[in-house]
């Protein structure tokens, strides 16, 4: 009964989304989509293929994965396999779409619930070893049942089934290619990154893992430690972490040959995109990433659900199999690797490899604020007989801001920016210094760094850098940002704390200024305590703070 009302709502509403979001049948994808959150499969349907939904696999540990097939009807022989495995919180219905475009294209697709999801038995292992296993288990399953060309297999997955799709690759050479969409490189960055617990989408994924899945206690336990910066627990965390994180098998996927595709949004504030563009530069086999703009798995489902925006990233995954896995050609075989779609423009840069070679760090020093002008950004260093200091408080955020978690970062793929007026910031707990006019348009592409000279007058201390396009109205448009926190440190001493700004690619024109703003609270991230600290910003001839910016 619920999938013929789902059904009919779809018939209704096809009359009212983009005619190119429906499928062949009259079925929207949303609907289809809606009906797996309620882990109904509301099938698209087609000549093409035949489905099943109710194919049960057993792992090797005796429990049972729930999940659905595609065969293309009519097969002649061997036929490529993809396999899909479901993003956090879903189940094996989410790519019903997607399977339902590779059956018709001539693929047998499997799509699963992992571990603790959906219709599967067992604890959520959260990308670890019994993860990796299931995926060779399916694997095992389609080969003995299906007529699988064993050397025609790819994985695929959106955020947790691709985690899972790559560290499966690095231990089963049997998977040829991947195509991992809002992906990590390496999940204690993910989660603890610069000693920074990501309070929304931490609480996020522990509250939706214990009330739709089966979530193994640990999960629960180890977010705990992080949001207490408990530092006792932290290297069993680090350990925990450290099998789940792709990164840590670059050699294995270039031993296997691995053909590795990778989709991902600056904005994705959960898996933020610089270790795995690290991942990518080590990588030595096929190769591919496309970055765009968006939050996590915003590019991935907009697109294909509602037809809202370019659906690149899917587009490219079928690309990217047909290479792969059929051996047929495409555009993507003759482009660069790394594919930067620059924010806020219609404009992507192809480059060779990360680290762009093409980039250089264009190396801005910090110079004091004055009594009635802001900090300066300059390219000389600072230099005075006597040391100088600015003082902030963190008894509050400020209008430095990443914003509304997760919204401000979607409209960002609807070229919406984030904008703050510099001049209006508290200067009691903010700080920020500006470069004059450029001259020319300045390109960056890639991650910006900082260096700072700080004393805090206090046990903890956080630092967040936000860097800033401002135009003559004094108007601040948010190109990037960046954290550390200090959870133990010494109470008025001075120290140096460098850490990276999330990768972009952005252009700021000639005639605008780029400003560096720091405060010391952001709502992405939690705060390290609601103490009322001062944090002295110290300037002196022999240590000088420094923003790096990468440009071409």
């Amino acid at each position: 009964m619920l999938k013929k009302i789902l059904i009919n709502l779809s018939l209704c509403l096809s009359f009212i989304l983009p005619i190119q979001t429906s499928h062949a049948d009259g079925l929207l994808p949303i609907i289809s989509f809606a009906a797996g959150l309620l882990n109904q499969g509301v099938f698209p349907q087609s000549d093409a293929y035949t489905t099943d939904d109710d194919i049960e696999i057993t792992a090797d540990d005796g429990i049972t994965l729930a999940a659905n097939i595609f065969v293309p009807n009519g097969l002649q022989g061997l036929a490529p396999a993809v396999i899909f495995i479901n993003s956090w919180g879903l189940n094996e219905y989410e790519y019903l779409q997607q399977a339902s475009d590779l059956a018709e294209k001539g693929y047998i697709v499997l799509s699963y619930s992992s571990r603790g999801w959906g219709g599967s038995g067992g604890v959520i292992a959260t990308a670890g070893p019994e993860d990796v296993a299931d995926l060779s288990s399916v694997i095992d399953y389609l080969l003995a049942n299906y007529p699988v060309d064993p050397q025609g297999i790819g994985s695929a997955g959106i955020s947790y089934g691709s985690g899972i799709s790559l560290l499966g690759a690095a231990h089963d050479s049997r998977i040829k290619a991947v195509s991992a969409m809002s992906s990590w490189g390496d999940i204690e960055h993910a989660l603890y990154g610069d000693q920074t617990p990501r309070l929304v989408w931490g609480e996020l994924l522990t509250i939706s893992g214990n009330l739709i899945g089966n979530l193994d206690p640990i999960v629960n336990q180890h977010w705990s430690d992080i949001k207490a910066q408990n530092l006792a627990a932290i290297p069993a965390i680090v350990e925990w972490a450290a099998i789940r994180s792709p990164i840590n098998y670059v050699d294995e996927l270039n031993a296997n040959g691995t053909a590795v595709y990778l989709g991902k949004a600056y904005g994705d504030n959960l898996f933020q995109p610089n270790t795995l563009l690290d991942m990518f530069g080590q990588l030595t086999g096929p190769k591919y990433i496309d970055l765009v703009s968006g939050t996590h798995a915003t590019a991935e489902l907009l697109p294909s659900l509602v037809g809202i925006g370019d659906n690149l990233i899917w587009e490219n995954t079928y690309k990217w199999f047909d290479l792969h896995l059929k051996g047929e050609t495409n555009d993507m075989a003759n482009k660069k690797p790394l594919q930067m779609k620059v924010k806020f423009k219609d404009q992507t840069d192809g480059f060779d490899d990360y680290p762009i070679a093409s980039a250089s760090n264009e190396t801005f020093y910090l110079h004091p604020r004055g009594l009635f002008d802001s900090g300066d950004l300059e390219t000389y260093q600072y230099q005075s007989w006597f040391g100088k200091d600015n003082t902030i408080n963190a008894w509050a955020g400020t209008l430095f801001s990443t914003q509304i978690p997760l919204l401000s970062q979607l409209l960002e793929q609807l070229n919406i920016p984030i904008y703050a007026d510099i001049s209006a910031a508290s200067d009691t707990r903010s700080i920020y210094f500006n470069t004059g006019y450029l001259n020319e348009e300045m390109q960056i592409r890639g991650t910006p760094s900082v260096s700072l000279q700080i004393q805090p007058y206090y046990d903890k201390a956080q630092i967040v850098a936000y860097l800033y396009d401002m135009d003559i109205w004094g108007t601040g448009k948010l190109i990037t940002h960046g954290v550390i926190t200090l959870p133990d440190a010494d109470y008025g001493k001075k120290v140096q704390v460098d850490f990276d700004l999330v990768t972009t690619a952005y252009d700021v024109p000639a005639g605008h200024r780029l400003v560096l703003a720091i405060d010391t609270k952001d709502p992405e991230y939690k705060s390290v305590t609601s103490f009322a600290y001062n944090l002295d910003f110290e300037f002196s001839t022999k240590k000088q703070s420094t923003l790096k910016v990468p440009s071409l």
